[in-house]
């Protein structure tokens, strides 16, 4: 078949044409698929997980297997070996310009005579107000802010348990309510460089503090529809080089008995909500390399009385005193200290608001090889006196070694 040029050559033309058309199409194509599409942040992005763990052991040099601390640490005495104290992961993030979330589980909790339970610590939202969040609102489970050790978490804290006279004041530290707090920028980031450089800091909780919360502590119903009121001021003052934080707090309240924590044949009033009150000064000179840190509060709340066998509003008192220094060795960190406390009171969160009179000395020494181990050896020379309705004239003298290897990631 004779085909003229002109129809061959405008055939090819055409092939030609349609063939650049596809490969320019298909190029295209590729070059959007390879493009590299704008990302768009997801809130869960921003989180980030850390935790630690703690384990003790003090049975190696006990004297009194009847000395014990119910609220500070449940292998103290008989029976004591080898325990988890804390395992904490904690989820956090500041998920958008105004909204910071922190959920804190801890899978070491007791109940009875099992142990290593999960249960919330905390769990709150901050939502700021302003471009910097220096003013903030914090909702949910969260540590009441009444006194620094109080504040201080357990990973920083340098002896291995709070003091019985300001720690009384809330079991476990927290409870559910609305917050308010207010620091300046600068005095934000000042806390934060407190804990960063080894200083023990408290944390963040704000120059002010105030708020509402349902007074019967973490993890625990309301039960009298009547929020406990608290307030706290607090200011990390530098001068040269030296950091030094005063602070003042104070709250009341009505506190209510529970069933569950009452034994049979105790007298209550008719109610079973007692008056629950109480202000603390803090001084606090962190270790450059030389510190001290010291708290003491006064007030009034419910505790045991042997003589009548009920539980009345009664007043009560007490804190603490420590000496610490900061020794940097090489790339290592060495704390010696020494802390003496006393606490004569009640412990609305122990059966029968148990009365105590705490007399205790430690000493002993926190070391860090590096920034994920810290060990911990401490000695405890102790006096208590606590009682309750099945417990009474039961004073315990003694002194225990205790050692804690804590684990951070």
């Amino acid at each position: 078949m004779y085909l003229k040029p002109v129809n061959v050559l405008s055939s090819f033309l055409l092939f030609a044409i349609l063939t650049f058309t596809h490969l320019s199409q298909a190029q295209t194509k590729d070059t959007l698929v390879l493009k590299p599409k704008a990302s768009i942040e997801k809130w869960y992005d921003k989180l980030a997980i850390r935790g630690y763990a703690q384990l003790r052991y003090n049975g190696l040099i006990e004297s009194n297997p009847n000395l014990k601390c119910e609220q500070c640490d449940r292998s103290w005495g008989d029976g004591g070996d080898f325990f988890i104290r804390r395992i904490r992961l904690i989820f956090f993030g500041q998920i958008s310009e105004k909204v910071y979330l922190y959920i804190q589980p801890d899978f070491a909790s007791a109940t009875g005579n099992s142990l290593n339970f999960g249960q919330i610590r905390d769990a709150y939202v901050d939502v700021g107000l302003d471009k910097d969040n220096e003013f903030r609102f914090r909702f949910g489970q969260s540590k009441i802010p009444y006194g620094f050790e109080n504040m201080q978490s357990s990973q920083n804290r340098l002896t291995l348990d709070r003091n019985d006279a300001i720690n009384s004041a809330a079991a476990n530290e927290r409870d559910l309510g609305l917050f308010f707090y207010w620091a300046p920028k600068e005095i934000r980031q000042r806390f934060s460089t407190l804990v960063k450089q080894g200083l023990k800091g408290s944390g963040d909780y704000g120059v002010f503090g105030f708020g509402a919360y349902n007074g019967q502590t973490a993890n625990r119903p309301d039960l009298n529809n009547k929020q406990h009121l608290i307030a706290r001021l607090s200011y990390p003052f530098l001068f040269g080089k030296q950091f030094i934080e005063p602070g003042i707090q104070a709250y009341t309240g009505k506190y209510v008995m529970a069933a569950d924590q009452l034994s049979s044949g105790v007298k209550t009033n008719a109610s079973k909500n007692y008056l629950d009150q109480r202000i603390a000064a803090t001084l606090v000179v962190y270790p450059q390399p030389f510190g001290v840190q010291a708290e003491y509060n006064i007030g009034k709340g419910p505790e045991f009385n042997k003589q009548t066998d009920s539980i009345e509003v009664k007043s009560l008192n007490g804190g603490y005193v420590m000496f610490n220094y900061m020794a940097k060795i090489n790339n290592q960190l060495l704390y010696p200290f020494v802390k003496a406390q006393y606490y004569d009171g009640g412990k609305k969160h122990e059966r029968d608001a148990r009365s105590y009179l705490v007399k205790e000395l430690e000493i002993g020494a926190e070391w860090e090889p590096n920034k994920f181990l810290e060990l911990v050896v401490n000695y405890t020379f102790s006096s208590r006196r606590f009682e309750d309705f099945a417990l009474q004239d039961n004073l315990q003298r003694g002194s225990l070694l205790r050692i804690q290897a804590q684990v951070n990631f």
